[in-house]
């Protein structure tokens, strides 16, 4: 919901930002299908045709009750593991796949599925775009490039955050129109505050998890300043709409979106990602990283693991395996390789690893030549991984070196899931017993103790409700 929005802690979508802004302020003929076709080249649709056309159908009836009920309205389903669903311009809806896993029953996605639709209907996405807000929908549509040391935790960090908040009164109206047309499809409107309710739960555990860490991290639903079952103005809105309730009232749903959703992806979704050939990778250093597009590349001498080319002869980049020492980074390249002056020195974190780059003048004594030369290490465990990158002459070197120095950018460890052969964790539905406990759960499917947490979440027990004789409960295992 727009309630949970989330922003990317890493964005790498500088280009994507201008066209996004640029929609959004009217200089595109069909924003709405822009920012559609940019979002695909970065998160793909989820391919399960029932899912799909589930989620097509709850949001057309949705849709029918509405102010907008002759209007076209596009639903998508993203395979993002996020939390978060969103509206853009010209009526476009998206679920995250990772929605669905903390969603119980088709009440709740409905109430979500009407949340995003009400922001459309009360013209807030309009007022959002003229007010210059655009610029922070961009981690929302932008894909999670998991640019952190475990692809899950990346993708879940990028769950937790906050993409916009459009004001309390915006999140409200919609939350009342949204109920208003639960209401008049005979769902029992409490259930949106039951799905709030998860969602703030889930915040309040990640907020947990990262101060246990010492981090500080950005809350998503930050338009309640209390618990949604206790917040006033919520459930003043969200009641209102009862008196619309029709005489052919809907259950819950929830054992045809159990039968759904059983075996759906839990977390990143590897089966699904296709590896490109410019990559390189080593599963015993546990590392990779991207050449760029069209380039080719193959083992070198040790140290060289690595050494690519560009397919005109344009540029090289290579990466070597050294011993790292207690040095920065930067005092690394001078005292370890000896490198006299760096020039445009800098930082770099890829993968919030420890890093430094910067150009050298080169001179070579066979052809008496004069060059610049692109290096950077990053260290890794026990390892510096050192990069040296160097364009031909009569090549532009300023493009070429964008090119090294991102693809250098795209160095990152390879997560424990891909190591263990890309097999996601899935969904499963479990009876409970007299005897069934999270803890008990957690020993069966060798979860951790934030496994276990997460279980309360998604099941709307937390943060120490346990599960009664004869509930469903929802569990992820691989």
């Amino acid at each position: 919901m727009s309630a949970i929005r989330n922003f990317n802690l890493f964005i790498k979508v500088a280009v994507f930002a201008t066209t996004f802004a640029a929609s959004q302020t009217g200089l595109s003929v069909s924003s709405g299908q822009k920012q559609y076709e940019e979002l695909l080249k970065r998160t793909p649709l989820f391919q399960n045709p029932q899912l799909t056309s589930y989620i097509e159908n709850l949001g057309a009836q949705v849709v029918s009750v509405s102010e907008m009920a002759d209007e076209k309205f596009i639903f998508s389903l993203l395979d993002d593991p996020a939390l978060n669903a969103f509206a853009t311009a010209d009526n476009y809806i998206y679920i995250n796949r990772g929605l669905l896993n903390y969603v119980s029953n088709e009440a709740q996605l409905v109430s979500v599925i009407a949340h995003e639709v009400a922001h459309v209907t009360r013209g807030h996405i309009n007022k959002q775009s003229t007010s210059g807000a655009a610029t922070q929908i961009l981690s929302t549509v932008a894909a999670v490039l998991a640019n952190s040391n475990e692809v899950y935790e990346a993708g879940m960090a990028y769950g937790n955050s906050k993409v916009r908040s459009m004001g309390r009164n915006h999140e409200l109206e919609a939350d009342q129109s949204g109920a208003e047309y639960m209401a008049k499809l005979g769902y029992d409107v409490d259930q949106m505050i039951s799905m709030l309710s998860i969602m703030k739960d889930f915040e309040t555990l990640q907020k947990d998890q990262a101060k246990r860490k010492g981090a500080i991290r950005p809350t998503y639903h930050g338009v309640f300043a209390s618990h949604p079952r206790n917040d006033a103005r919520l459930r003043a809105v969200v009641s209102r709409a009862k008196n619309l309730t029709i005489d052919s009232t809907r259950g819950n749903g929830a054992e045809k979106y159990r039968a759904l959703t059983q075996n759906l992806i839990w977390g990143e979704n590897f089966l699904a990602k296709d590896i490109p050939k410019e990559r390189f990778s080593d599963l015993t250093w546990r590392v990779r990283f991207d050449y760029p597009k069209g380039w080719v590349h193959s083992r070198g001498p040790a140290p060289t693991a690595t050494t690519g080319r560009e397919p005109d002869g344009l540029s090289t980049l290579s990466m070597s395996r050294l011993a790292r020492t207690a040095q920065t980074p930067e005092e690394y390249l001078y005292n370890q390789l000896n490198i006299s002056e760096i020039k445009n020195g800098e930082d770099i974190t890829p993968s919030q690893l420890k890093g430094f780059t910067g150009l050298i003048p080169r001179f070579d004594e066979i052809t008496k030549q004069r060059s610049i030369i692109r290096v950077a290490v990053i260290y890794y465990k026990l390892s510096a991984y050192v990069f040296e990158g160097a364009t031909n002459e009569g090549a532009d070197f300023a493009e070429q070196d964008k090119l090294l120095l991102q693809a250098i950018n795209t160095f990152r460890p390879i997560s424990r899931a891909e190591i263990e052969g890309q097999r996601p964790q899935r969904i499963h539905y479990v009876k409970a017993t007299a005897n069934t406990t999270f803890d008990g759960l957690a020993k069966a499917f060798s979860l951790s103790k934030n496994d276990v947490d997460t279980l309360r979440v998604i099941n709307g027990l937390y943060p120490a409700g346990e599960p009664l004789a004869g509930d469903i409960v929802k569990v992820f295992r691989q």
